[in-house]
C-alpha cells in the first residue's frame, strides 16, 4: 500500500508539473492577465483586408478574431489582442459562394501577432510583431504561404554605413534569396538608413544606405528583385506617366498611364488593374481593384464583392 501510495504521490507530481509547465508555455499564468482579469472573445471576426494577389484571378484576404482582456469586478477592459488569424483565397473575376481556400491558427490568445502586414511573393504573404499602442515594429517577423503554416522569425539587427533605422513596412524579394525591406518611404538624407536586407536563414535584418550600384533607387516609389534582375516603380502623381524599369536603364513598354500602384508580389498594380510582367510585356486584368474595400469592377460595374 505504502509503494502505491508513493507511486500515485509521484505521478501527482509529474501531472502538476506539466500543467504548470503548459501553463508558463501557453499564457505566462498571471504574467498574461492578471488574478483579477479574465479574457473574452469579440462575437465576430474583424473585417477582411486585401494583402495580396496571387496572379490575374486570384486574391489573398486576410482577418482575425479580438480578444479582450476584462476586469472581473466591473467588466472594465484592460487589454486587447488578436487571435485565430485566418487566410481567404477569392477568385476576384467570378462570383463565387465562398473563397476556393482557406486556413486559420487555432492560437487562442497565447501571442498577440499581426500576420498579415503585406505580401512578399505570389503566394506568401509576411507579418510582425507590431506594437498596437506605438506602430513600431518589434523584431519577430512571419511568413505564410498558401497551404503551410507560418513560420516565424527572430533576427538581430545591425547597421551598415548608418546609424538611425526606421519601422518596416515594406518587404519584397531580392537578390540572392534575401528580402529586401524598407520604410513607408525612402530616406535620402543625413545618416539616416534607407533600406535593409533581411536575411531568414541567418536571421539578421542589416540596415544599410545605398550603394553606388542602387542609388538608382532612391529615384524608385517600390523595388524588388527577379532572379538576378532588379524592378522599380516611379510613379508620376500629376500627370500619370509612370514608368517600370529593369535595372536602373531598360523601361518596360507600356502604353497606360497610372498615377498609383506598385508590386504585389508577382503582379503589378497600375491604378486599379491587376496586371502580370512577363517576358517584359505587361498584361492587364480587365477587372480591377480600386482599394476601396473588398469590391471589383468591369466596366463600372461590381462584378465580385467578396463581403457575400
Amino acid at each position: 500500500m505504502k509503494n502505491l501510495l508513493k507511486k500515485f504521490e509521484i505521478k501527482r507530481m509529474i501531472v502538476t508539473a506539466l500543467a504548470a509547465l503548459a501553463c508558463v508555455c501557453m499564457w505566462g499564468c498571471g504574467d498574461w492577465f492578471d488574478e483579477e482579469t479574465h479574457f473574452e472573445w469579440a462575437e465576430h471576426r474583424t473585417e477582411k483586408s486585401i494583402v495580396g494577389f496571387i496572379d490575374d484571378s486570384l486574391v489573398i484576404t486576410y482577418n482575425a478574431r479580438n480578444w479582450y482582456e476584462v476586469e472581473d469586478e466591473n467588466d472594465d477592459q484592460v487589454g486587447s489582442g488578436k487571435g485565430n488569424q485566418a487566410i481567404f483565397v477569392y477568385n476576384y473575376r467570378v462570383q463565387l459562394d465562398g473563397p476556393v481556400f482557406m486556413d486559420s491558427l487555432d492560437n487562442g490568445m497565447e501571442e498577440n501577432f499581426n500576420y498579415g502586414l503585406g505580401q512578399l511573393s505570389d503566394s506568401v504573404i509576411w507579418g510582425g510583431n507590431v506594437n498596437h499602442l506605438t506602430n513600431d515594429m518589434g523584431n519577430v517577423y512571419s511568413f505564410w504561404k498558401i497551404g503551410q503554416k507560418p513560420y516565424k522569425v527572430k533576427v538581430k539587427e545591425n547597421k551598415d554605413g548608418c546609424s538611425v533605422g526606421f519601422n518596416v513596412r515594406i518587404l519584397r524579394t531580392w537578390l540572392d534569396g534575401k528580402i529586401y525591406a524598407q520604410g513607408s518611404k525612402l530616406t535620402r538624407g543625413g545618416d539616416t538608413c534607407q533600406y535593409a536586407i533581411l536575411d531568414s536563414v541567418a536571421k539578421n535584418l542589416t540596415y544599410k544606405r545605398f550603394g553606388d550600384d542602387l542609388k538608382w533607387i532612391q529615384k524608385c516609389d517600390d523595388v524588388r528583385a527577379w532572379e538576378k534582375d532588379v524592378y522599380c516603380v516611379i510613379l508620376d502623381d500629376e500627370s500619370g506617366n509612370s514608368i517600370i524599369l529593369k535595372n536602373q536603364f531598360d523601361t518596360i513598354p507600356n502604353s497606360r498611364r497610372f498615377y498609383i500602384g506598385g508590386f504585389w508580389g508577382s503582379m503589378v498594380k497600375m491604378n486599379g488593374n491587376i496586371c502580370s510582367l512577363k517576358d517584359e510585356k505587361i498584361t492587364c486584368s480587365d477587372v480591377t481593384w480600386r482599394g476601396d474595400g473588398l469590391k471589383f469592377y468591369k466596366d463600372d460595374e461590381v462584378v465580385v464583392d467578396l463581403n457575400l
